[in-house]
């Protein structure tokens, strides 16, 4: 079934070159907030990570996080799995709550504006790559993409307490994708790297999630 799910994206979803490229500046500024104190790799919940994993980060140099952030998919996440949540967030006139305005100008706000207006964009033109990406779920790709962009940066406040390291769950992957990084293993971060095209491909299966 996974197989299926990899083959049915290999065939209907080719990427662009300028969506793949922006992805990457993402993955790199997610990095980069992810290893400031109190960072996004755990979001507000506190929850993720062990917070040695992100001491491990912020040790990592500028080209060390630009190669860990070079993939084919997000390394963040704004609960794009979470179906039922997006559809009720969308469907709410409510754009913003006053307890988030406090969040405004904070670096997760600033954040989570540019990601959600790239997962905008890429659910508006390209759906089935907005699944692989961003690990969003297939009904929340089709109602996001028809959202007015006026809308955004209201969502965009809120979510921010939301933002989150992808897979947060998954020790190994992180370790392994840091330490390949720390360690200038080419070949190394390459197989960590793919294998996260796995764990996306994973999630997209019923009942899963990581």
């Amino acid at each position: 079934m996974q197989k299926a799910v990899e083959n049915r994206w290999a065939r209907e979803a080719p990427i662009s070159a300028g969506l793949v490229r922006s992805l990457r500046e993402l993955n790199h500024r997610f990095l980069d907030l992810a290893a400031t104190p109190g960072g996004a790799m755990h979001g507000r919940s506190g929850d993720g990570p062990p917070a040695d994993l992100a001491a491990a980060v912020a040790a990592l140099s500028a080209a060390q996080k630009a190669a860990a952030a070079n993939c084919p998919y997000a390394l963040f996440d704004l609960q794009f799995h979470d179906d039922r949540y997006w559809q009720q967030r969308l469907q709410s006139g409510q754009a913003w709550r006053i307890a988030d305005a406090a969040l405004a100008g904070a670096p997760a706000a600033d954040f989570a504006q540019l990601a959600l207006f790239y997962a905008w964009h890429v659910a508006s033109t390209a759906p089935l790559t907005a699944q692989l990406l961003l690990g969003m779920h297939e009904r929340t790709a089709l109602a996001l993409g028809v959202v007015t962009v006026d809308r955004l940066p209201g969502l965009a406040a809120t979510e921010a307490a939301h933002l989150t390291a992808r897979w947060r769950y998954c020790d190994a992957y992180w370790r392994a994708l840091v330490g390949a990084a720390a360690g200038v293993d080419s070949a190394g971060l390459r197989r960590v790297q793919l294998y996260g095209l796995q764990l996306a491909a994973a999630t997209q299966l019923p009942g899963r999630s990581i």
